[in-house]
């Protein structure tokens, strides 16, 4: 029996995490500390902010991981910490720390793409084959990908502007909902009308997957200004027919790329907004109209943590990828180095 045990390491935004996982998928710990407290002020992620966060919290989230497990580093197999996409102050504190603790104890170090992360975390607490489509939906990306093993993917469609989250982010926002918005866009969402305000559909019915949630917002700020001081109820519907053209855009989009990939598995959804439960319910439902198995992590591995950059770490380990101590630290690392920028789009990857 495999009884691997990888310590992860996340610091790629504003979530430090560690965690201990083990090749029969156990959580032996899991442990992450938000710092919405230190970015509430600024109404977003500050990244200086963050990364000095991380250094001050990293060090004795690894300690209480060991403690939780009750293990020491001696029993660890490998250290897997995120090496990017994100802000790099925080993502070279993650991975710098990953490789003094590999040179501390001899142990392999893994340099794990954040976005596999999310990738492969359906895997953690699933049976689910290659290939499978891949929604992954975040405040800094959104992307379809058909998911044919570690390591390898064919990005099928990409934002050309706003990922989904940053949309959710920015409308919380304008509407001075505080800080996380996407959550806080849901939760007046629910007690909103989503057909008060037309607003627009971008993308929808085009031949590319693609997604564009700019324009999107932007409506929405122009409906918030014909209202001079929106009020509670005003808010509400503003949400709920924001949430509600966000869900159709990705139904759309989701479903062509289904049509370009005929041969998947499963539809597999996840990042910090898969979180979102309209978001889910209208993804389940299509997968259930393509006859297709719906498989989303539970919320709390949607969102930023270690264990899946351990897991993620874990399935590399297996095929025996590691990697030396020069890894570098990445701003962007896009899971598909050979897909074509989509039309209009900018330089996120």
């Amino acid at each position: 029996m495999d009884e691997t045990i990888i310590l992860g390491l996340e610091s790629s935004c504003d979530e430090t995490a560690a965690a201990i996982v083990r090749a029969d998928k156990t959580i032996l710990a899991n442990r992450v500390a938000g710092q919405e407290e230190e970015h509430r002020p600024y109404g977003g992620v500050v990244p200086e902010v963050a990364a000095r966060a991380h250094a001050e919290r990293l060090a004795p989230m690894v300690e209480a991981a060991l403690a939780d497990a009750n293990l020491r580093l001696a029993d660890i197999d490998a250290i897997a910490a995120t090496a990017g996409p994100g802000l790099i102050g925080g993502v070279m504190v993650g991975l710098v720390t990953g490789k003094a603790l590999a040179v501390a104890t001899g142990k392999p170090l893994i340099a794990v793409n954040h976005l596999e992360g999310h990738a492969l975390s359906p895997r953690l607490v699933g049976d689910v084959p290659f290939p499978y489509l891949l929604l992954l939906v975040s405040g800094g990306h959104c992307q379809l990908l058909r998911v044919e093993g570690v390591g390898a993917y064919r990005r099928l469609g990409t934002t050309i502007d706003d990922a989904a989250g940053e949309a959710f982010d920015k409308v919380a926002k304008l509407l001075g909902l505080g800080y996380p918005g996407g959550p806080a866009v849901e939760r007046w969402a629910r007690r909103g009308d989503p057909c008060r305000f037309d607003l627009p559909r971008p993308l929808k019915g085009t031949a590319e997957p693609h997604f564009s949630f700019a324009g999107l917002k932007s409506a929405v700020l122009r409906e918030a200004g014909k209202l001079g001081t929106p009020d509670d109820t005003d808010k509400a519907d503003l949400c709920a027919s924001f949430q509600a053209a966000v869900v159709d855009s990705i139904l759309d989009r989701t479903r062509r790329a289904l049509d370009l990939a005929p041969d998947v598995t499963a539809l597999v959804v996840a990042g910090g907004v898969a979180a979102n439960s309209a978001i889910r319910a209208g993804l389940e439902a299509l997968a259930n109209r393509q006859g297709l198995p719906f498989i989303a992590p539970p919320g709390w591995l949607c969102t930023d943590n270690a264990a899946m950059i351990a897991w993620a770490g874990l399935e590399r380990f297996r095929l025996g990828l590691t990697d030396g101590l020069d890894a570098p630290a990445r701003a962007r690392w896009p899971l598909d180095p050979n897909a074509a920028r989509a039309p209009g789009a900018g330089v996120k990857a």
